[in-house]
């Protein structure tokens, strides 16, 4: 086949019939990725790279820059150098010699981190890698594991299939950023709806529900990270193999096949023979198989197993943490739906329907009015409209939605809803609060009156019903106060009183006010508090078995008075160990008091001189981003393991890392129109930040932070040491502009 350009050879490889045992009418065919003038990812580069050149992303001889270790590394280099634009590499130790060579001869700039961080090699090439795009001007990323256009370059691949074989009944493929599986199996099941497809990852790798591990040695699959590029809804199988079971099947297959491959190659190799010599006559199995055995020659096939290797999977549970060859079923259909019950809105709430999808259930969120959802349809997350109020149509909206699949749980991300969804998870009899504990975490003057009878320290309080009581709430509280709704969120109407008369007009206003943001009726109920002084922390805990864990506790910063909005958070607080026991013991003490015996909660601790005193009990996750904190921070994800509560599956609360994450939040001080917000992107790529979030649009009136909906975006930074996280997001912070213009 004749090709005027390198870049034109790229694709159209042959599907090689295979000699592997099956049954009389199986077929296993190979479609060999590895015969691309590099490798599988050849397709990709070339994808991404001209459709940037095309939209003006990429100019005209710009640097381009990417983290790999492997074969997107070759591509890039193969169709960057190409078409003239420098290529820079940012790779790690564990690059091998081969690639090494060819990516010098090609005439790209390798850069080797040093050392990895407390989060694995990955984040430490992506520290390396925005310092390079901060040092070369017009310089490009083509960010393989978010590029859309990364599993949209397999859409070739499917149709080289579908024209060589006609059909394909099983697809198997190794996963890393989820674009060759995803992008394939995404195209051909248009064609083909009964194909079953089947993702190989490896052991310690974090795609599939398992915990990471640094030290696996398996390259090209698995992953520290979890990919935008990965659609879990299109699995219905996935196997995790070993080191030394990926190796041994990699020398295998040039054994038998005469395939000399890497372990990606291998590794499908392992799992596609395995499942033909299980197939019925007539299925047409096909593995995809990524790369050359090359760079591989002095590792994979130099390596010697330490022990008997698996000659057949362990079936487990999805969720379960293995160790050596296993494989668990997650059928693309009928999948366990699990039900959330609305959900909030500037935190967490759009990541957990991704969360559930990933944990092989199906997400289906009952709300009100979809629209209030920034982000929803991204998601690809069902959505069933009802009168979430109203708990029969909710019950009867879940079992519509439902079609005779099993549940697996309800849950929901929001304040708001504790109770709804408690009662509808009693009404599946799934695992979930007692609806009245979750009316106490929702009721604060009831939760109030719990902890004063269990004898946990708090503010001092009155709960007034009419603006009649309010005077002598203030006189017998003392001032300052603070004066807020029992059944506010997000620092919703919360007023620090510095005498009678605003403590008065405060009162006032919560009880003029009928409904709340969501539009339900307010309880009409204000707390005229005692001001507690000193610093603020939340403890977040998590309740299982009976036990309630300290995961860790943050350190809070909020607007000057008289508000109470948050503005920043640092995890792990940094105390002396008594004053953390304190604040941990005061948490127990609280959750205890009120029944609280499953999934996560949010307690709010201030430490005054006299010793921790509990200002509010969250019935659920922390919000303002808390939960990616922790997970920066710790490695212990509260969302995955709030799901995995609330649907009766193993948890895994221990830390496997010990950094500092912090947050800061994006506010204006003068009150206006939004014009714009502008240095994001170079916020974005200082040392350390490792999100920039803008959620203002322009033309918006915006003012200082009276609630959490004040807030137009935030910045997330993770470091070794607390004084490097507060210095990135010093850095960072200083460099984004907020514009306004006065308001008409």
């Amino acid at each position: 086949m004749r090709h005027d350009t390198l870049v034109d050879a790229i694709g159209n490889t042959p599907s090689v019939r295979l000699r592997t045992d099956a049954p009389d009418g199986v077929e296993v065919y190979a479609k060999l990725e590895l015969l691309n003038p590099y490798a599988m990812k050849d397709r990709v580069a070339r994808r991404i790279i001209l459709e940037a050149r095309r939209t003006g992303a990429l100019r005209e001889g710009a640097p381009i820059v990417e983290s790999s270790s492997g074969t997107m590394a070759l591509g890039v280099a193969l169709v960057g150098t190409y078409l003239g634009h420098p290529v820079h590499i940012v790779t790690d130790p564990r690059i091998d010699p081969v690639t090494l060579a060819k990516l010098e001869a090609m005439g790209c700039s390798v850069h080797i981190v040093e050392a990895m961080t407390a989060q694995g090699w990955q984040s430490a090439r992506l520290e390396r890698l925005a310092d390079l795009m901060r040092d070369l001007p017009g310089a490009w990323w083509p960010q393989q594991y978010s590029n859309p256009d990364n599993p949209t370059a397999y859409r070739t691949l499917a149709a080289e299939l579908l024209h060589d074989l006609g059909t394909v009944d099983v697809l198997v493929g190794s996963v890393g950023s989820g674009g060759s599986l995803c992008g394939t199996s995404a195209a051909l099941l248009e064609h083909l709806p009964d194909l079953k497809v089947v993702g190989v990852d490896c052991v310690g790798s974090v795609l599939f529900g398992q915990p990471d591990l640094a030290t696996r040695k398996q390259s090209g699959l698995g992953n520290s990270l979890h990919p935008d590029n990965i659609d879990y809804r299109l699995f219905d199988e996935v196997h995790w193999l070993s080191d030394d079971e990926a190796f041994d099947a990699t020398k295998r297959l040039a054994r038998e096949e005469k395939i000399f491959a890497g372990n990606t190659s291998g590794s499908v190799y392992r799992v596609l023979t395995h499942l033909a010599a299980r197939a019925a006559p007539g299925t047409r199995l096909v593995g995809i198989m990524p790369d050359r055995g090359d760079r591989y020659a002095e590792t994979v096939y130099r390596h010697e197993a330490a022990g008997p290797v698996a000659t057949a999977p362990t079936e487990v549970p999805f969720g379960t943490t293995v160790h050596s060859w296993s494989c668990a079923v997650i059928p693309r259909r009928d999948r366990p739906v699990l039900f959330f019950v609305e959900s909030n809105t500037t935190g967490t709430g759009m990541l957990a329907l991704r969360t559930a999808t990933r944990l092989g259930l199906a997400p289906v969120l009952l709300t009100k009015d979809p629209a209030r959802y920034a982000g929803l349809e991204e998601t690809g997350c069902p959505v069933v409209r009802c009168d979430t109020e109203d708990a029969a149509a909710v019950r009867a909206a879940a079992d519509s939605a439902s079609a005779r699949r099993s549940v697996a749980g309800v849950t929901t991300t929001s304040d708001f809803y504790l109770v709804h969804a408690a009662l509808l998870a009693r009404s599946f009899r799934r695992p979930g609060h007692a609806p009245d504990t979750a009316a106490l975490c929702r009721d604060k003057s009831l939760s109030r009156a719990v902890l004063s009878e269990a004898g946990v320290p708090q503010p001092a309080h009155v709960v007034v019903e009419s603006g009649d009581g309010v005077a002598a709430a203030v006189a017998r509280v003392g001032l300052p106060c603070v004066v807020k709704p029992a059944d506010g969120s997000g620092s919703q109407d919360v007023r620090w009183c510095a005498d009678e008369a605003s403590a008065l007009a405060q009162a006032a206003s919560i009880f003029a006010a009928t409904e709340n943001v969501r539009g339900q009726k307010r309880a009409g109920k204000v707390l005229v508090e005692e001001f507690a002084r000193g610093p603020e922390y939340s403890v977040e805990m998590f309740c299982t078995g009976g036990e309630a864990v300290c995961v860790g506790i943050t350190e809070r910063t909020t607007t000057a008075l008289p508000y109470f909005v948050e503005t920043g958070h640092l995890f792990p607080a940094v105390l002396p160990a008594a004053a953390e026991a304190e604040l941990a013991e005061s948490a127990r003490h609280a959750l205890e008091a009120i029944g609280f015996e499953l999934g996560p909660a949010h307690v709010e601790v201030r430490l005054t001189p006299a010793g921790p005193v509990v200002i509010e009990v969250n019935g659920r996750l922390a919000g303002g981003m808390i939960p990616e904190l922790v997970r920066a921070a710790t490695g212990i994800d509260l969302l995955d393991q709030h799901l995995r509560a609330v649907t009766g599956r193993p948890l895994a609360l221990g830390a496997d890392r010990a950094r500092h994450a912090g947050l800061r939040f994006l506010t204006v001080t003068d009150s206006g129109r939004l014009t714009a917000i502008t240095g994001a992107a170079e916020a974005a790529r200082v040392p350390g930040i490792t999100s920039v979030v803008t959620t203002g649009s322009a033309g918006r009136t915006v003012c200082p932070p009276r609630d959490a909906y004040d807030r137009l975006g935030h910045v997330v930074a993770v470091g070794s040491t607390r004084q490097e996280v507060e210095t990135a997001l010093e850095t960072a912070t200083a460099l984004i502009r907020v514009e306004t213009t006065p308001a008409a």
